[in-house]
């Protein structure tokens, strides 16, 4: 339960902030770049999709390990507990060299990585007034932009000439691991928050909340919301292929830049959806979808590279708009003792089913419009491929224009609207704090 008192000392302050920079900026460093790194490795297909896929599949298990470690330990050593390991899978994923084997690692690194998400949520919720829960959360956001300088420094401190495509941000994931499992040594005290409540695993994975589905207009904007990660994670997933086919260099650290536009738009969100109302907030955040591909499509065949930039600045728009604003209807859709239920229904068909989907369709779209020269070099056509994604966003963006009404009334938006940039289950996991209040 939050702290009652709008005391918090400084150091507690900078520790917790230093947690949340810390953990974002291990993973950020190493997953933004990892495509590349799997064509530089000769990864392809099926392969290339699963070990890509290995977040996602992290994010169908996080729940369930929540909910033990909610029952039975302390939040700051869990936390501590999968940090080490992270940082020992991390290191033995930079070394290994079967993509199998590859795959196997780095899905056993996400199923202790990505429950650290809401634990971290838990233990900065636990030990600050709720009302400074932001400002210690947006170092997380502030963690995966530094991610990118953190390249730069590794490239100077290794003498290296390259990062991005190679094992070397995994090693340096390790390193952030390690450094993050130290501090975790020195976090508050953070008593297990359910101890002897009931487990239920349908209840971990909000299964509970699918009669919610009955209703016509919210099982509409849950799988328009599904199919949308298929656009979204051509870039997100896949965005250091096409760079890295273009030449570019520091890759991580321009692709950050959206993170860092992030930061800033996702103020106008709880603004957007005052005086918009959901519906219009979340279409906005499709429009930047289509013009994030119109961008890339446009940069190619102008050849107007600056273009791309601008491909890369709208991810703030689109994540704030699109996302948050669907943590906020599904907030206020749901009855109040089935938000959190809710929320983690939509972390597992968006981030779950949703990213898994995307993966492998586009890395099939990437196959299909791929060619071998005689020497062997890859050549990528990336006009058509912009041209597919741009279309697919464009139709889904119609779609919820069609079938989507704003069916809610106005309702809590700090719980969901935040600077808050977890996909998904840092909503639920504010949302579950407040109904545990509410009891």
């Amino acid at each position: 339960m939050n702290q009652t008192s709008s005391q918090m000392s400084m150091s507690v302050r900078v520790r917790l902030s230093t947690m949340m920079f810390l953990q974002y900026l291990m993973f950020a460093v190493w997953f933004v770049p990892l495509a590349a790194y799997l064509t530089n490795r000769e990864v392809e297909g099926w392969m290339k999709a699963m070990i890509i896929s290995s977040m996602p599949l992290g994010c169908l298990i996080s729940p369930i390990i929540c909910m033990i470690a909610d029952r039975h330990f302390a939040g700051e050593k869990v936390l501590m507990v999968l940090n080490v390991a992270c940082a020992v899978l991390f290191f033995i994923g930079a070394q290994v060299a079967a993509p199998g084997l590859l795959f196997f690692v780095l899905l056993i690194a996400m199923f202790c990585y990505m429950p650290t998400w809401n634990l971290t949520n838990a233990i900065a919720m636990t030990n600050s007034p709720s009302e400074k829960f932001p400002q210690i959360r947006v170092f997380g956001s502030i963690g995966w932009v530094a991610s990118g300088v953190f390249s730069l420094t590794a490239i100077n401190l290794f003498g290296v000439k390259v990062f991005d495509g190679t094992a070397l941000p995994l090693y340096c994931g390790a390193g952030a691991a390690v450094v993050a499992a130290l501090l975790n040594l020195t976090l508050p005290n953070t008593p297990p928050p359910a101890k002897g409540k009931p487990a239920s695993i349908v209840d971990a994975l909000g299964l509970r909340s699918l009669g919610l589905l009955k209703d016509l207009n919210f099982a509409a904007f849950m799988i328009l919301s599904m199919l949308v990660m298929i656009p979204f994670t051509m870039y997100f997933s896949l965005g250091s292929d096409f760079f890295q086919s273009k030449g570019y260099e520091l890759i991580t650290a321009r692709m950050n830049w959206g993170q860092f536009a992030e930061m800033f738009l996702m103020l106008l969100v709880p603004i957007s959806l005052a005086r918009l109302g959901v519906k219009w907030t979340i279409v906005i955040g499709l429009a930047g979808l289509v013009l994030r591909y119109v961008a890339f499509y446009a940069g190619g065949i102008c050849d107007l590279p600056t273009l791309y930039y601008g491909a890369i600045l709208i991810h703030g728009a689109i994540f704030g708009f699109f996302f948050v604003g669907g943590q906020v209807y599904v907030d206020k859709k749901a009855p109040s003792g089935m938000r959190a239920q809710a929320q983690g229904l939509i972390g597992l068909m968006i981030y779950g089913i949703g990213w898994l989907t995307g993966n492998f369709f586009n890395v099939k779209l990437i196959d299909m419009y791929t060619t071998l020269t005689d020497s062997g070099e890859k050549v990528y056509d990336w006009d058509t491929i912009w041209i597919v994604t741009t279309v697919i966003s464009a139709v889904l963006l119609g779609a919820f224009l069609f079938l989507f009404r704003d069916d809610v009334t106005e309702g809590r938006l700090a719980a969901s609207a935040g600077p808050d940039r977890n996909k998904g289950q840092m909503a639920a996991a504010a949302v579950a704090e407040e109904s545990d209040e509410g009891e």
